[in-house]
């Protein structure tokens, strides 16, 4: 039988360090973290520079510590290593370079789909940073055209002649759903595709076969021009077309689309939703972390977020 944890953290930094450990302290048994990146803490290792101050609390807040861990103002060097030994005290499953693609509450439990393997568990923490931004081109996007050219779905309507580009599942996900309504090509400078789960390839030739939605395979886009207020979008073969609107999905953090990838629902703002013990709509799932504050996140919030969701869970049992 496939282990099903009591809990299972998305996110390897602040919140998801911290529920973990105090997971572990409180009595949970079984606890799973998963983090996209190659090891924890992922925005203190690409935003702070070497020796970058960290401080525990954000703009002269002062916020005290309700938990079991110590944190106090330190270096990004101090503030990794005092995490290192965090996570080294425990005994807690890790999955790194594994990106979630799903979660869905079935039967009572949550069964959680990423790019390396699949999981069960009773309760989930989404413990996702804020600061992560979708990729961009190596070309310049036309400042007159943003409100033309997309890093989700947020502004997509019907009956626009669209151009998707990327290679992923997203990319891919984005053409079926958007296809249903739109006229839709998908861009990928490769000539097949590599990364895919079996679904999505399956689906895609699918939809190609039946002009569903087109292919636009093996070449890259040069430049993006603002054509009488549509999109020109120039191609290394030496055509172009014109667009009324290009979706990018070429990697980096959306957290609008991660969230409802999740199953979390958002308000008319696009903020999720969650109640006073962070937990969502769906009961055992929670949100930790800057993802859980309006403005103004800090690693003493994130530390407070997780005490006081694992807390919950412990009553709630």
């Amino acid at each position: 039988m496939q282990q099903i944890y009591d809990l299972v953290i998305i996110g390897g930094g602040p919140g998801g360090i911290g529920a973990a450990v105090e997971a572990k302290v409180l009595g949970l048994k079984h606890i799973m973290m998963i983090e996209k990146g190659d090891n924890h803490s992922q925005t203190i290792r690409k935003f702070y520079k070497d020796n970058k101050r960290v401080d525990k609390n954000y703009k002269g807040q002062e916020i005290e510590l309700q938990g079991s861990i110590d944190f106090r103002d330190g270096t990004k060097e101090s503030t990794l290593n005092y995490f290192d030994s965090l996570l080294d005290r425990g005994e807690i499953d890790s999955a790194f370079n594994a990106e979630v693609e799903s979660i869905v509450k079935e039967d009572g439990e949550f069964r959680i789909v990423t790019t390396k393997a699949g999981y069960r568990a009773k309760h989930v923490i989404v413990a996702i940073g804020t600061m992560g931004k979708p990729n961009k081109p190596d070309y310049t996007l036309p400042l007159s055209l943003k409100e033309r050219i997309n890093f989700n779905l947020d502004k997509c309507s019907q009956n626009e002649k669209l151009l998707i580009v990327g290679g992923g599942n997203s990319a891919v996900e984005y053409a079926i759903e958007l296809s249903k309504t739109n006229n839709v090509t998908l861009n990928y400078r490769r000539d097949t595709f590599s990364r895919l789960n079996e679904i999505n390839l399956e689906l895609i030739q699918e939809y190609n076969g039946q002009e569903k939605l087109r292919l636009r395979l093996g070449m890259d886009i040069v430049s993006i021009e603002n054509e009488n207020g549509l999109v020109k979008v120039n191609f290394s073969d030496g055509y172009y077309t014109i667009y009324d609107r290009v979706i990018y999905a070429i990697g980096g953090t959306t957290p609008v689309d991660f969230l409802r990838k999740c199953g979390i629902t958002l308000d008319n703002d696009g903020k999720p939703e969650f109640d006073e013990n962070f937990e969502t709509k769906t009961k055992g799932l929670y949100l930790a972390g800057d993802i859980a504050v309006k403005s103004g996140g800090s690693i003493a919030i994130a530390l407070n977020h997780a005490y006081h969701i694992v807390s919950h869970i412990l009553k709630s049992n």
